[in-house]
């Protein structure tokens, strides 16, 4: 299994785990974290203010996770300023967790998880692209 496979597989399973939450920024960073050699509860603390938007519905945390990873993995500036477009790109613009589920409540959708999990899914996806390019 590539190391990119065996990241993702292990973001899928902190945010199925029902023992303990992992919020946004946590599950797209830890993984990334951890292969490089970061003990997985430094990570999380790391990453432990940047759910919900930061605390107030600002940067959705997969972004803010999708940008810890990049910083630690050596990307370039270039680099997340390009995460940064194609997030947007993929999403109107948006960034922020409360306008990215305001959409995707006004789309029918009532659960916030679902949402939540699939942000986190795209930004570590995209953050492996990226790093996968340099």
């Amino acid at each position: 299994m590539s190391e990119t496979s065996k990241r993702m597989e292990r973001c899928r399973a902190l945010r199925a785990d029902t023992t303990r939450h992992y919020n946004c920024a946590q599950a797209t960073f830890v993984p990334v974290a951890e292969s490089l050699g970061m003990d997985t509860e430094t990570a999380c603390r790391i990453a432990a203010h940047f759910a919900a938007g930061m605390g107030m519905g600002a940067t959705c945390g997969g972004v803010t996770g999708g940008l810890m990873a990049l910083g630690l993995a050596g990307a370039d500036k270039k680099t997340a300023q390009e995460f940064l477009r194609r997030v947007r790109a993929a999403h109107d613009g948006a960034l922020d967790c409360a306008e990215l589920l305001r959409r995707d409540r006004a789309l029918g959708h009532t659960e916030r998880k679902p949402h939540c999990d699939a942000m986190v899914f795209a930004c570590l996806a995209l953050v492996e692209e990226l790093l996968a390019d340099q």
